[in-house]
């Protein structure tokens, strides 16, 4: 007679799933997205890249959110935010690259990195290397938080837009940027007609630098104005 199989108690591991481990489950969380996108992650999804039990990874994480925030923690944590130096501009430009640079690593996660509200270490690290960069420039608190938001912003729309660009941004290959503009020369509107060349091209890594430089331009004004003015 068949001896029954063991029921699995929710957040106990079952057996076969000792080598479990929180950065296990990040990167087979890592693996769904990849394939199938944000939406795709759940603890049936996760659990079936590690061939474990569900009710297993209760033990490290707390459900959907958990995976999420898990993985968002891990993406900003791994960003190698450069040594301040002193030059704001520079400063800041270079923990946008970093940010970027870590972001298209896995770009169906962009979104997720850079919209989860983490209050570990790991997701504070960039707001920290800014606003070190902001109060080290002679912001007050205050002003540091709102120009760093203003950054962030900025960061955050041009990445979004860089990982999910579509027609409506215009294309990079040459049969799609003329086929492309013929489109908007011809649409009945003088202004988009006048641009359709430009509107047509889109090259990631120009916008992104042209946002970034048009920020900092913004943050640097503000600042050298609020030194020349002090309210």
């Amino acid at each position: 007679m068949t001896s029954p199989a063991p029921s699995t108690r929710r957040g106990r591991p079952p057996k076969g799933s000792g080598q479990l481990t929180r950065a296990g489950i990040v990167a087979a969380t890592l693996t769904v997205i990849d394939g199938d996108g944000v939406d795709a992650v759940g603890m049936r999804a996760v659990a079936r890249v590690l061939g474990v039990d569900p009710k297993s990874l209760y033990n490290y994480v707390d459900g959907k959110d958990g995976l999420l925030d898990a993985v968002a923690e891990h993406l900003l944590g791994s960003i190698e935010l450069p040594a301040r130096r002193g030059d704001l501009r520079g400063d800041l430009r270079a923990i946008a690259e970093a940010f970027r640079d870590r972001a298209l690593l896995h770009p169906a996660a962009a979104a997720l990195v850079l919209t989860r509200q983490l209050a570990s270490v790991e997701g504070l690290a960039p707001i920290q290397a800014v606003l070190e960069a902001l109060l080290a420039a002679g912001c007050d608190p205050r002003e540091a938080v709102h120009l760093m938001r203003t950054m962030v912003a900025a960061l955050i729309g041009t990445l979004l837009r860089e990982v999910n660009a579509g027609p409506t941004y215009g294309t990079s290959d040459i049969a799609g940027i003329a086929a492309r503009q013929a489109t908007l020369e011809q649409s009945g509107l003088p202004a988009v007609a006048e641009a359709a060349p430009h509107l047509a091209r889109f090259d990631k890594r120009e916008e992104f630098d042209y946002t970034i430089d048009l920020a900092l331009d913004a943050v640097i004004a503000r600042i050298d104005g609020s030194m020349r003015n002090p309210r």
